[in-house]
């Protein structure tokens, strides 16, 4: 029987019978949804079975699409593992390629990485700076850090690393400048900033400047041209050696940090190193500037 069965329909049932529809089954696979339906359909023909009861563009499992849907969950787990447990071997001894806001990178990244590398685990980070969407194979990139404030896609597998916080600072030295400096990398960042009742009494100026990157904002605050909102991760540095002084609380924008994949995190076992690293050195940053 199983030489007239198409293992590829067999692929597309268990994950519309796991997911429950047809268009997270197609985002998962990368495929289209009427490509999802014809193989559902080729593979009831070929059994002559109805494998889903189908109501109002909904899916629900028969009797028949059950069973099969339990031997399907057997056979798929033991393919799955036998297929991580054959690549992790070379796996390992490869990088991460990560992709990485920029001053985040700049900032807080990478004077981390030598200190990660000093734990061999065996693998390495390979750095690239990018924000917003990601396409993992275009760009050969394993994981991304972003913020929750878009849209990643259902396909993507994401892991919270921390929430985000923010503060207002501005130079040590004092100054003249009545300057807001504004990064414009994040949408609607001024926007949304300006709902904390925290961060009044910086924003209230009828003056500002918009930057492309936070680390112009910084460097321009830095340099005396004014006063900037920005986020606790980016300033530990500056504030430890007094470049900087808050002038306003440490307070929560609502957002948080993700690590996201375009595979499941269980399947990489660097992956999951890597998340519980950045997990405790976020933590670790949040206690230090919060003293």
């Amino acid at each position: 029987m199983i030489e007239k069965i198409s293992l590829n329909s067999l692929k597309f049932f268990y994950f519309v019978a796991s997911y429950g529809s047809v268009t997270l089954a197609a985002n998962k696979l990368f495929v289209t949804q009427s490509a999802v339906s014809k193989q559902i359909y080729n593979l009831e023909h070929c059994l002559d079975l109805t494998l889903f009861d189908r109501k109002n563009k909904s899916f629900s499992l028969t009797k028949d699409g059950e069973i099969l849907l339990s031997c399907c969950q057997k056979i798929f787990s033991q393919l799955d593992q036998c297929l991580i447990e054959l690549t992790q071997q070379n796996s390992l001894q490869t990088s991460l390629v990560l992709s990485c806001e920029p001053t985040l990178s700049m900032k807080w990244l990478i004077p981390r990485l030598a200190q990660f590398k000093a734990q061999t685990h065996g693998f390495d980070i390979v750095l690239l700076t990018g924000g917003g969407s990601i396409d993992f194979a275009k760009n050969h990139i394993d994981l991304a850090i972003r913020r929750n404030d878009f849209a990643w896609g259902e396909h993507i597998f994401s892991e919270k690393i921390a929430d985000e916080y923010i503060v207002g600072v501005e130079s040590s030295h004092p100054s003249v400048a009545d300057e807001l400096l504004i990064s414009n990398s994040r949408p609607h960042f001024l926007k949304q900033i300006k709902k904390i009742q925290g961060l009044a009494q910086v924003l209230d100026t009828s003056s500002k400047t918009e930057f492309e990157h936070f680390y112009l904002c910084l460097e321009a605050c830095m340099a005396g041209l004014g006063r900037t909102v920005i986020s606790i991760y980016m300033i530990e540095k500056e504030l430890k050696y007094q470049l900087l002084k808050t002038i306003s609380p440490v307070v929560s924008d609502g957002s948080s940090y993700y690590l996201l994949s375009h595979n499941a995190f269980h399947e990489d076992p660097r992956k999951k190193i890597f998340l519980e690293w950045l997990k405790k050195q976020m933590l670790l940053s949040q206690a230090m500037i919060q003293e």
